[in-house]
């Protein structure tokens, strides 16, 4: 075999997608699983969207469009930030691309030099450090505490900032802990970003639409608008509509960045597919009902997480506002049982021992948790903790 890039000796494999992979390896070959580790709605695209797609297959839309997206799309996702973030954008400064991630990616490959540095909060979702490893930075990890509610403080931002610093990441609602940042929390780091004019910030509110949190959701550029030209929100219909295999993200930032993220673009994936276009515009600017009929579905499903996990024996879960994953500290329980030394061990037990895939929290900067999607129905989330709890009686 012909020898690999040095880049990749510096990454690891998503942890997720390993686990989901290893739950359906074990379904295969016949052991009865109930995965917890991937981070995909249960429900179906709503039929608006389907039928939009199957319009746009019979109206021939299925050749190549713009790198950057069609200008409905486009249309759609201005129309989307006025109408739920009341921001103004125009077509210049919005991209879309083959899911968020790739805007993610784009946007750290069009603005990343070597070395430049990246900084990560913790618990962070696990890709975030690997590509800014794969776009030539440095990912600097900010640990966040459950005392600080798993969020970053001004304080420590402030303490993180050098000369190199190119970038800060934030997730609200977050990618594992569900934890999603205050109008006060976002002024204060706002704050010390306006003394730091270098410093790009990248919001992935990829969650944004599966919360039910006190007040209406607030993006970091509702609450820091003087920061504008610096700010990017990376976006997409993914989650929030039931649509992860449509492969539709987007980000809006300022038309020079987002100009090179075009040129990035333009030489690796080219435009996301035009059948997905055509949902995505029928999501955005069709009714918008489903959204809230599937965000009460995982608030429900929250509820039942939250009180079912913090009564099994050495687990401790926190409240959390929005997304659809439970990130319960498994230290008490793991201290107290000599058969596994930490999440990962423990992941592994639970997987051959109850039947049930989690995603170790060391995946996510955290260790001693264990992730755990309620992306899944209520009978299979039931059938999950009696596992778990006849596992750790």
């Amino acid at each position: 075999m012909s020898r690999t890039s040095s880049r990749l000796d510096l990454i690891k494999p998503s942890a997720t997608i390993m686990v989901t992979m290893k739950a359906m390896e074990l379904k295969t070959r016949g052991k009865d699983i109930v995965s917890l580790s991937a981070g995909e709605p249960d429900f179906d695209t709503p039929a608006h969207v389907r039928e939009a797609a199957i319009a746009a297959i019979e109206g021939g839309q299925t050749r190549y469009t713009a790198v950057d997206g069609t200008p409905e799309l486009k249309n759609a996702i201005i129309e989307k930030f006025r109408r739920d973030n009341g921001l103004e954008f125009v077509p210049s400064e919005i991209i879309a691309s083959n899911g968020a991630k790739q805007s993610l990616f784009n946007l750290m490959v069009a603005t990343l030099n070597r070395d430049d540095e990246v900084i990560v909060p913790a618990p962070y979702w696990v890709s975030y450090p690997d590509m800014v490893k794969l776009a030539d930075g440095q990912p600097v990890i900010l640990s966040a505490s459950a005392e600080n509610d798993f969020k970053i403080t001004a304080r420590q931002l402030e303490a993180s900032l050098t000369e190199n610093t190119r970038m800060l990441i934030l997730n609200s609602p977050s990618n594992p802990t569900g934890k999603v940042y205050s109008e006060s929390d976002y002024r204060e780091l706002c704050d010390v970003l306006i003394e730091h004019p270098k410093v790009l910030i990248a919001c992935d509110d990829i969650y944004e639409f599966i919360y039910w949190g006190d007040g209406p959701y607030r993006t970091f550029l509702n609450i820091c608008p003087e920061l504008r030209e610096r700010i990017v929100i990376i976006n997409g219909v993914s989650k929030g509509y039931a649509m992860t295999g449509w492969r539709i993200g987007f980000l809006a930032g300022h038309e020079e960045l987002v100009k090179a993220m075009r040129k990035v673009q333009s030489q690796s994936t080219s435009c996301p597919g035009s059948v997905s276009q055509a949902a995505a515009v029928a999501a955005l600017t069709g009714p918008q009902d489903c959204v809230e009929e599937m965000r009460q579905a995982f608030h429900d499903r929250y509820r039942f997480m939250h009180e079912a996990l913090n009564a099994l024996p050495g687990v401790s879960c926190e409240n959390c506002d929005g997304a659809f994953y439970a990130f319960p500290s498994f230290l008490e329980y793991i201290d107290e049982h000599e058969e596994v030394s930490d999440d990962v061990e423990l992941a592994e037990w639970l997987l051959e021992t109850a039947g049930v895939a989690t995603v170790p929290g060391t995946a996510f900067g955290a260790p001693g948790h264990l992730r755990l999607s309620y992306a899944a129905g209520m009978d299979y989330l039931e059938d999950a903790i009696a596992r778990l709890k006849s596992a750790m009686a």
